[in-house]
């Protein structure tokens, strides 16, 4: 898997992501960074497995390539996916030597190839402390002298701003949700569908639009397993499906998270809202895009509910722009829901940042540190859930440009089929 590259004269991209994290390493005093987090082996090297049986590390020094240490029978795949020349392999099953028998012992090397002894090596505590916690024995030891320090933040922050093959990507995810969305509305306007209906003329309009305009794109997601692994970490299943989906909730379904349900064969009736959620991927940048569809004259209280949500994202737009605090654009937010009389129904977040998976942790709201930056890819999504009342959904992918900002979703307002 790997997205827009511009070949230098080894044939091999070092994208500039690279170089921000080297330098975040030289001021942090770090000299290597060891990375098992799916999306992190993938941000460094460019590759991602269907199914991640076995650790994917990248290992990150000052100088030099990213190294890929991967299972041997990952060769040719990594070779063809990955953007950055420097693997590793390990186990004996391939045709080209390994360079040692397991994932510890391969590892061990690279690093006392980089002379780490007495340095100072970043790993992800949050991916990995329960995997040591359950056995210690069987942790890859530092070399002499080292020591190992948490990096997840650090690695983290370099995320929040994208490469240009990041952005190309995550264009195209985009396009193809908006696609997604037109063939939802489309499904509800013809009436007597189910949801079931609604999903399935969605994902498959995505699903044609890919393979007819994007076939050289991968839409499956990156992302670390909610299962757990073996206790030598040889086993860290990582649960891979299409990035290309939607979640259609209607009626009262419409207070239910589009996460965690699946469209049912109920038909959305007149007089109610239905909310449409869509997804997609292109290789490994995920677009997301929802909204709040009208089946016919709504209540008034519905009505009144997406006008201010709507409302709010109008006068909140401005704001998306380079220099702009987060807290700043939720306390802006607030003003709007206060001014319309929503002030208690007042969401904790109107968005978030985007990775290789939809929703990071570094959230739009009161309390954010954050501030708004060139190349940040953002979740926009002011909404308004009352219980029993009302329920809006409207999220966009936006772009932070130099400045000012970039609707990568077609933005839209009120939808009544």
């Amino acid at each position: 898997m790997g997205g827009l590259k511009i070949s230098d004269q080894m044939g091999f991209t070092i994208q500039p992501r690279v170089g921000r994290l080297r330098a975040q390493m030289a001021k942090e005093r770090i000299d290597a960074i060891v990375c098992f987090q799916p999306e992190n082996s993938f941000y460094l090297t460019g590759f991602s497995p269907l199914i991640s049986s076995h650790p994917i590390i990248a290992v990150l020094a000052p100088r030099g390539d990213p190294t890929l240490l991967v299972y041997a029978l990952r060769d040719d795949h990594a070779r063809a996916g990955a953007w950055s020349p420097g693997m590793k392999l390990f186990s004996t099953q391939t045709r080209q030597a390994p360079t040692r028998p397991s994932w510890q012992a391969a590892l061990t090397s690279i690093l006392a190839n980089l002379d780490m002894e007495g340095k100072t090596i970043g790993i992800e505590e949050e991916f990995i402390a329960l995997e040591r916690a359950r056995d210690p024995e069987n942790k890859t030891p530092p070399p002499p002298g080292a020591r190992f320090v948490n990096v997840t933040p650090l690695i983290g922050r370099c995320r929040l701003v994208k490469d240009p093959d990041e952005i190309a990507n995550g264009r195209i995810a985009a396009h193809i949700a908006d696609v997604g969305m037109e063939a939802a509305i489309a499904a509800l306007a013809g009436g007597d569908v189910t949801e079931r209906d609604v999903t399935i003329a969605s994902t498959h309009a995505m699903n044609q639009h890919w393979a007819r305009h994007y076939p050289d794109v991968e839409v499956r997601r990156v992302g670390s397993s909610p299962f757990p692994s073996s206790p030598d970490g040889s086993n860290h299943q990582q649960q891979q499906h299409s990035g290309l989906a939607t979640s259609v909730n209607s009626g009262p379904r419409k207070f239910y998270h589009a996460c965690e349900n699946h469209p049912t064969l109920r038909r959305p009736q007149p007089a109610e809202t239905v909310s449409v959620t869509v997804w997609a991927v292109a290789n490994g940048m995920p677009a997301k895009l929802e909204r709040t569809v009208c089946v016919g004259p709504i209540p008034s209280v519905e009505k009144s509910a997406i006008t201010a949500v709507l409302g709010i994202r109008d006068e909140i737009e401005p704001l998306l722009r380079p220099g702009t605090p987060f807290s700043y654009l939720y306390g802006m937010a607030r003003k709007g829901y206060n001014a319309r009389g929503y002030g208690a129904n007042l969401p904790g977040r109107i968005g978030h940042t985007v990775g290789f998976v939809p929703q990071e942790q570094a959230l739009i709201d009161g309390g954010s540190s954050l501030i708004l930056e060139p190349g940040m890819i953002i979740m926009l999504e002011p909404h308004l859930h009352i219980s029993g009342l009302c329920a809006t959904q409207y999220s966009d992918t936006v772009l932070i440009t130099e400045t000012g900002h970039e609707y990568l979703t077609h933005k839209s307002g009120h939808l009544e089929v």
